[in-house]
């Protein structure tokens, strides 16, 4: 009789616990940096050990692994017998230090307000998110040393203080909408959590703008069967299978923004996220591509534009996207005037380029099309976009050759 084989660990599970054993470790008053340090080494003996020996309490173990090992750097390198004592001795299951989301606690430590916007963000998509450094330095466009650097100065800075200081919440809810892009590009575990930490900030404060964010997340979330093709290729919004799009989680952001717009005292106005939100509600509610209200569309940029200064260099994202509206609410036209008036800011930006293919091809002018597609790709660095772009650009070019005809 043969042994039946070990079943493959979940590191996507291991890696969810991360914030939680670390959360509970710094409300327990150990170092943030230290505690860190602690973590990864327990979790690299859990990937050696935990094939063969399996914990009854993954969360425990590695709490009990990590505080030996902060114990064991105290004592300098004294302890030889960490194998046998991490292999072999099970913890009692940990009980929670004290009510609430641990995680959510970690957070708003990452955002202290002692460290730098850019260093709230990295740390908290480290110790929060879980992405390792190169995916975070990916994110910024900067070398994994660098942000290596970053992360390390960061935890420096936090090494000592008391924290007790929850972080600025402009700073976690926009930390928060970067950890669920992550996941909505890709990493499908980020989202989820980001939609969960989401709605755990929507009862710990009557912030309208923490209930917009929610139902932004949800509202784009629930297109997201829809996103890709069964290639894994991008479907742009107007080309997806409405009836892959999940109308609960539709419903349930559309509620969240109801209560959240509801928030708003007279002389108040919506936030960024409860503007954005309405926005994919809109889009959501369309039965086809065709039904969309984009005058309504329209009149949401035209707020969301009005929140900044100089929205052209401040928000490019949404100048672009109210130049699509333009096009759609009025005509192709004038979205390609509205984009000719942003040429001399973020002309050299990809995302320019291909809203204008976008807008030349509800204007019939397909050669034209083509071209912006085409030098979009050529500006793109993200690698899936840029072939959506590529494909983008071939379609154009084939719709209007003669043997199309």
């Amino acid at each position: 009789m043969t042994d039946e084989p070990t079943p493959p660990l979940d590191e996507g599970a291991l890696r969810a616990l991360v914030p939680r054993v670390l959360a509970g470790m710094v409300r327990r008053g150990e170092d943030f940096h230290a505690a860190e340090d602690a973590l990864q080494e327990a979790l690299l003996e859990a990937l050696r050990v935990w094939p063969e020996h399996p914990p009854r309490d993954p969360r425990a173990w590695l709490t009990t692994v990590a505080t030996r090992r902060l114990v064991d750097a105290r004592r300098s390198e004294a302890a030889r017998q960490r194998r046998e004592e991490t292999e072999y001795a099970e913890p009692r299951p940990a009980a929670r230090a004290e009510e609430g989301d641990d995680t959510l606690f970690l957070l708003f430590c990452c955002c202290h307000p002692d460290l730098a916007p850019a260093s709230q963000v990295a740390l908290t998509l480290r110790a929060v998110g879980g992405l390792s450094t190169r995916e975070i330095a990916d994110a910024f466009y900067v070398p994994e040393a660098t942000m290596a650097q970053r992360i390390s100065r960061a935890k420096g800075t936090l090494r000592g203080r008391r924290l007790d200081q929850p972080g600025d919440l402009a700073v976690v809810l926009r930390v928060l909408y970067l950890i669920y892009t992550a996941g909505h590009a890709g990493r499908i575990d980020l989202a989820g959590e980001a939609i969960r930490l989401a709605r755990q900030l929507t009862l710990a404060t009557e912030e309208p703008e923490a209930r917009g964010l929610l139902a932004l997340m949800l509202l784009n979330h629930a297109r997201l069967p829809a996103r890709l093709d069964p290639e894994g290729r991008i479907v742009t919004l107007d080309r997806q299978d409405r009836g892959l799009w999940d109308t609960r989680e539709i419903a349930e952001g559309v509620r969240v923004l109801q209560s959240a717009l509801a928030m708003q005292t007279d002389e108040g106005r919506p936030g960024r996220y409860q503007i954005q939100a309405a926005i994919a509600a809109l889009h959501d509610d369309a039965a086809s591509v065709e039904e969309t209200d984009w005058p309504q569309i329209l009149a949401w940029y035209d707020d969301l534009v009005a929140l900044t200064d100089d929205p052209v260099r401040q928000d490019p994202a949404a100048v672009l996207g109210r130049a699509v509206a333009v096009g759609h609410a009025r005509d192709a036209a004038a979205g390609l005037r509205e984009t000719d008036a942003l040429r001399e800011v973020i002309g050299d930006r990809h995302r320019w380029h291909a809203v204008r293919g976008h807008l030349h091809e509800l204007g019939g002018d397909l050669p034209a099309a083509a071209t912006a597609y085409a030098e979009a790709a050529r500006r793109a660095t993200n690698v899936a976009e840029r072939d959506h772009l590529v494909r983008q650009a071939a379609r154009a070019r084939a719709a209007c050759s003669p043997s199309s005809t």
